[in-house]
């Protein structure tokens, strides 16, 4: 197995980034129209293992923000696709207070408690996000070991405000103009919009504090060596696409 890439996480947030990066980890940071493309050019270098990292939103009624997520599987449509085992095995040993559940890729955000019960109900999925399927899929063409480990940001009761799910930049960093023109034309929505600020800490909080724990390439059980994270994590660009 080529270690000239070490561990590839997938992320869509600039903040999820900048967490996600470190010793034996590159990272996309992308939104899903452009991932298929930068995963491909990892994958190209020689990417160890792919891992969508980050936040998600809870769709399971007993998850709040703050809380992980372990992929036993992605869903995407009537597609399932297994992570790889050791590695979700590894991650529930390093984060013990992680669920291990299905996670479900949609290509829109998933805003309000009836579509996300909806969603819970038809799939079993306890979380969802918008780049774990793509990652997945990938990665299962190339017979890369994959994973799937995910912060919880909104509950499944909670309804994001609109200005909350406008577009991001193509440097993963939100649209402060469109979030303020959505501000002034619906000021209702504030109070919501405050109160996800408030769960975005929280989420962003755990991800800080769990990716501490996950050490050298995000608890990947492959590497032969520490001398070989270290060689990895030396020769790993910090940033791709």
């Amino acid at each position: 197995m080529s270690e000239k890439e070490g561990v590839v996480a997938v992320t869509c947030l600039k903040l999820e980034a900048g967490i996600a990066r470190g010793p034996g980890v590159s990272v996309i940071c992308n939104p899903s129209s452009g991932l298929r493309a930068a995963l491909g050019a990892a994958i190209t270098r020689g990417a160890t293992g792919i891992i969508s990292f980050g936040i998600a939103g809870g769709l399971a009624p007993d998850l709040v923000a703050g809380d992980w997520v372990v992929a036993s599987g992605v869903r995407n449509g009537k597609k399932l696709i297994a992570t790889d085992r050791a590695w979700a095995r590894r991650l529930l040993h390093i984060l013990p207070n992680a669920v291990h559940a299905h996670v479900v890729g949609a290509d829109s955000v998933v805003s309000g408690p009836n579509e996300k019960f909806r969603l819970h109900d038809e799939t079993g999925a306890a979380a969802v996000d918008m780049e774990s399927h793509i990652a997945a899929e990938i990665a299962a063409e190339h017979h890369i070991p994959f994973a799937a480990c995910r912060v919880i940001i909104d509950a499944a009761h909670r309804t994001l405000p609109h200005a909350a799910t406008l577009g991001l930049r193509p440097d993963g960093t939100p649209d402060l103009g469109a979030i303020l023109g959505s501000v002034r034309k619906s000021p209702r929505q504030v109070p919501d919009l405050v109160r996800t600020a408030f769960d975005l800490q929280v989420a962003k909080h755990a991800l800080r504090s769990g990716r501490r724990q996950l050490g050298v390439g995000l608890g990947f059980p492959y590497y032969r060596s520490f001398e070989a994270d270290l060689d990895v994590a030396e020769s790993s660009p910090s940033l791709i696409g």
